[in-house]
C-alpha cells in the first residue's frame, strides 16, 4: 500500500505499482489478488461515473406467471405483479475478499457479464480453463498480455466466441488508468480510483495497519469522499 500512499493521481503509474509485487518475493504471491483489485477499482468507479442503470421488467403477457409466483418475484426479482419495472444502479462486484485460494469467479456485474482476472500471459489452455470453469455466457478476460494470433484463435472458435465478450491486457488497463488519473475527467475519477484501490487493499489484506490506513485517508482527504452518489467525488 505504500506506493498508493506515496503517490497521488498526478504521479501514480499502474505498471510501477504492479512491479512492486513482482520485485519482492514476499509480495509476489499476492499479485493475482492485487491485479484483481486494480481491475475492480477502475471498472467500478467508471460504472458509477457514467451512472449505468439496469432495468428489470417482465413481459406483460406473462403476468399470470408472475401472479402465481408473486413471492418469487418479490424475493428474487424484487418486483411485484402490480409494478413490472425496477431500475437499479449498475455495479461491479468482487466475488469475495481476504487473500485466500482462488474461488473460480473473480468479479461480476449486475448487468450481465463476469470478469475473470489472470495476471498471466493468455494462451489457449488458460482461456479454456477460464471458459470451462464458469457457466456465464458473457465473459471478459483481463490478463497480463496476449498475442494477436491468440485473440484471433480464441474468438474464432465455435463455443468460445459467443461467450468471450472481450480480452483486455495490462497495457490497455494502464492506458485507462492514466486517462482516469490525469485525463480530461481526472477531477471526477482520479481520487475515486485511488480511494477505491486503497480501500480494497485494506479489505483484502486486513494485516495492513488500520491506523496507517486511516492516517493515509486523512492526509489525502479520501475520508471526505462519499462514494455514493458519484457526484460527490468531484475534486475541487
Amino acid at each position: 500500500m505504500s506506493y498508493c500512499i506515496d503517490n497521488t493521481k498526478e504521479d501514480f503509474e499502474l505498471t510501477s505499482f504492479l512491479d512492486q509485487f513482482w520485485g519482492q518475493a514476499g509480495l509476489k504471491r499476492s499479485i493475482d489478488k492485487i491485479f484483481e483489485i486494480v481491475v475492480y477499482a477502475l471498472f467500478e468507479v467508471l460504472a458509477r461515473a457514467i451512472e449505468i442503470k439496469v432495468d428489470i421488467y417482465f413481459n406483460p403477457d406473462k403476468h399470470g406467471i408472475i401472479r402465481s409466483f408473486s413471492s418469487f418475484a418479490e424475493k428474487v426479482l424484487n418486483i411485484t405483479p402490480e409494478g413490472n419495472r425496477k431500475t437499479l444502479d449498475g455495479h461491479f462486484y468482487r466475488a469475495g475478499v481476504t487473500n485466500a485460494a482462488d474461488r473460480g469467479l473473480d468479479m461480476y456485474a449486475n448487468f450481465g457479464m463476469v470478469v475473470q482476472v489472470k495476471h498471466l500471459s493468455l494462451d489457449e489452455d488458460l482461456a479454456e480453463n477460464v471458459v470451462t470453469s464458469i457457466t456465464a455466457d458473457r465473459i471478459i478476460i483481463v490478463c497480463k498480455s496476449v498475442g494477436k494470433k491468440i485473440i484471433t484463435s480464441l474468438l474464432s472458435q465455435i463455443g468460445w466466441r459467443s461467450r468471450i465478450q472481450s480480452i483486455i491486457t495490462t497495457d490497455e488497463l494502464a492506458e485507462w488508468y492514466t486517462l482516469a488519473l490525469r485525463g480530461a475527467h481526472a477531477h471526477l475519477l482520479g481520487n475515486a480510483v485511488l480511494a477505491t484501490l486503497t480501500g480494497e487493499i485494506k479489505r483484502e489484506f486486513p494485516s495492513v495497519g488500520d491506523s496507517y490506513f486511516q492516517t493515509f485517508k486523512m492526509e489525502r482527504g479520501y475520508n471526505t469522499l462519499n462514494i455514493k452518489p458519484f457526484a460527490s467525488l468531484i475534486d475541487l
